[in-house]
């Protein structure tokens, strides 16, 4: 009986053995707390009122779209509208954005019916003073605890999106002239050929403002602003052909590459970058698509010109003596300029003109101290424009100035005017014309991408190293799991 007992105590000492094994693997290998990426949980039941669900609804509807109509990225329409609901005590808000509609959803659980609604941005423009301002709304609304009542909120959003621009039409109209003018600082020609790109600018600008009144579609519109563009430069090839020197204007190729700057200054090519790299491929792809459509509406209109151009006789060539390098003095005096123009014709806030100046000209000076350590196609624009996202996000944490204004007027004096315009002639005059129009199409494609990721960088690397509040951050979880 004993060595019965025994054999079975001397088998059952491996099966003990091997439960011991698997409990320690198991334990291991098993999870035991909460999912790191929280999945969708049913709603809370609901503590508010049907009303007040409504009136909050609404009010974060019209904060969103104003948002997405005004620049903000998709990112940060989500994350305000989310930490603006629950400022109010609506915790069960989901929201979805494309790039023309904005929906907002409230489950309060199983005893109240769902509610959700949609608005379509109907227009969309740059406004920075406006969209500083529905920041700064959503900030007291939420540093006060929702002090300030819905319908009080309501109302001041109202006078927000119902108020007249900081300043005229016809100072936007003078912000291009004077962006383009510093395009041409930038490359230090001469005081004539930056007054005739002004002057050009002007001429765009009327054109393209009347076509925007006649509903004319923004590819055309585009298209029709570089041919005027491009036209003024062709005559000074012309003049000077015929043998009447216009002094000052040996290189009339920096008017046109001053009005791809210009022209392109407008594009969304940040947001749709940003967007992109949150998750918002929707979004991302249409801002994309019209980026690309509103650039090749820009490359179809100068190269129709230098087509006819070039058909005509007209010794229409790339000046070369602008070269490829900048100088340090006019590069950072030319981004000055660049960066005082667009902030004007964003209507960002006057007593903020010098803050855009100083960030364009300080990107501009890291590029060229850079660049001639960089070697690769579009990396020293992608290293200067991270500290331009770096000096957005801080603007916006300080200052509460949008991160789009500062970030892309910073990065505006890097836009590939120059090899933009290169591509294109080459395109038009050689019989081997896609060919030889690669390498300058290339560069200007590797600038556009360095810039576009170099700010999401830096914008993502500052959040990091300078943190956001509490409220911010888990506002900012929510909108990564609302996409």
């Amino acid at each position: 009986m004993d060595e019965r007992g025994k054999s079975s105590d001397s088998a059952d000492q491996p099966r003990r053995k091997n439960r011991s094994i698997l409990k320690i693997a198991d334990g291991v290998l098993r999870g035991t707390a909460a999912p790191t990426q929280v999945l969708s949980v049913a709603g809370t039941e609901g503590q508010q009122s049907q009303r007040h669900v409504r009136l909050v609804t609404d009010l974060c509807l019209r904060v969103g779209e104003s948002m997405l109509a005004t620049g903000a990225s998709a990112a940060d329409v989500v994350a305000m509208v989310l930490r603006l609901s629950s400022a109010y005590g609506v915790d069960g808000m989901h929201v979805d954005i494309t790039f023309t509609s904005i929906t907002v959803s409230v489950h309060r659980g199983m005893n109240e019916d769902p509610m959700s609604v949609m608005r379509i941005v109907q227009v969309r423009t740059t406004d920075y003073t406006r969209l500083q301002n529905v920041y700064l709304l959503i900030e007291e609304i939420i540093e006060g605890g929702g002090q300030l009542t819905v319908e009080q909120a309501r109302q001041r959003l109202t006078t927000i999106l119902t108020s007249p621009h900081p300043y005229r039409r016809w100072v936007v109209t003078l912000g291009k002239a004077i962006l383009t003018g510093g395009v041409v600082v930038l490359f230090d020609v001469g005081l004539v050929l930056a007054l005739v790109a002004a002057v050009a600018a002007v001429v765009s600008d009327l054109i393209t403002r009347q076509l925007g009144k006649w509903s004319v579609p923004g590819f055309f519109a585009q298209m029709t602003a570089a041919m005027a563009t491009t036209c003024i430069a062709v005559v000074l090839f012309w003049l000077r052909s015929v043998g009447i020197e216009v002094p000052g204007s040996e290189a009339p190729t920096v008017i046109v590459i001053a009005g791809i700057v210009m022209l392109l200054s407008g594009l969304g090519l940040t947001s749709a970058a940003r967007d992109a790299i949150d998750g918002y491929y929707v979004t991302a792809t249409a801002r994309g698509t019209e980026v690309f459509m509103l650039t090749l509406g820009l490359a179809v209109g100068i190269s129709a010109v230098l087509g006819i151009a070039l058909r005509l006789g007209i010794p229409v060539d790339i000046a070369t003596s602008l070269g490829d390098g900048i100088g340090l003095v006019s590069g950072v005096a030319g981004a000055a300029l660049i960066g005082c123009g667009f902030a004007l014709t964003s209507y960002v806030r006057l007593r903020l003109v010098p803050l855009m100046a100083a960030a364009t000209a300080a990107v501009m000076a890291l590029f060229l101290l850079v660049s001639p350590y960089v070697a690769q196609p579009g990396l020293a624009p992608g290293i200067a424009a991270v500290a331009a996202g770096v000096i957005g996000y801080l603007t916006y944490r300080w200052l509460k100035v949008p991160e789009g204004a500062t970030t892309t007027a910073a990065i505006i004096g890097l836009i590939p005017g120059l090899a933009v315009y290169r591509a294109l002639y080459v395109l038009v005059d050689s019989s081997a014309g896609v060919l030889e129009a690669l390498p300058a199409a290339v560069d200007a494609l590797a600038t556009g991408i360095g810039l576009a990721a170099g700010t999401a960088i830096g914008v993502f690397l500052a959040r990091r190293i300078f943190g956001l509040d509490r409220q911010a951050m888990i506002a900012a979880r929510r909108a990564r799991g609302a996409r």
